[in-house]
C-alpha cells in the first residue's frame, strides 16, 4: 500500500504523541483515505502530499506524519523497518535495524 500510495519503495514516517503534535498551517485543507485495510490516511487537497497516517487500531495516542512535509529537517535517525512483509522484492535492506513484518507490534522477523 505504502508504494502505491508514495510512488517510491517506502514511506518514511516519525511519530509524536498527539498532544505535542501542532499544524503549522493548512489543517483545513487535508482530506482522509480509508484504504480497503482500515488504514487512514490524510493529505493535502491542494498538493496531494500524503501527511499522516492511522493504522485500522488507532489508539488515538499517537500521530504518523511524512517526515518529507516537515518544515525543519528531524533530529531523528530511523530505528526500525516495518511491512516487511510487502517490501519491493527490488529493495534491499542493507543495516542491521529490527525488521517487522507488518507493524511494529507484529512478528519481528529480524
Amino acid at each position: 500500500m505504502c508504494r502505491r500510495f508514495h510512488g517510491a519503495a517506502f514511506a518514511t514516517f516519525g511519530e509524536a504523541r498527539k498532544e505535542d503534535f501542532h499544524w503549522v498551517e493548512g489543517e483545513h485543507l487535508l482530506q482522509s483515505y480509508k484504504a480497503p485495510n482500515g488504514t487512514v490516511r490524510r493529505f493535502c487537497s491542494v498538493c496531494g502530499s500524503s501527511m499522516t497516517f492511522a493504522p485500522a487500531n488507532d489508539s488515538g495516542d499517537l500521530i504518523e506524519f511524512t517526515l518529507g512535509t516537515l518544515v525543519d529537517q528531524p533530529a531523528l535517525t530511523p530505528d526500525a523497518h516495518i511491512f516487511i512483509g510487502s517490501k519491493a522484492s527490488w529493495y534491499a535492506i542493507e543495516d542491521s535495524l529490527p525488521q517487522f513484518e507488518e507493524g511494529r507490534d507484529s512478528k519481528q522477523l529480524v
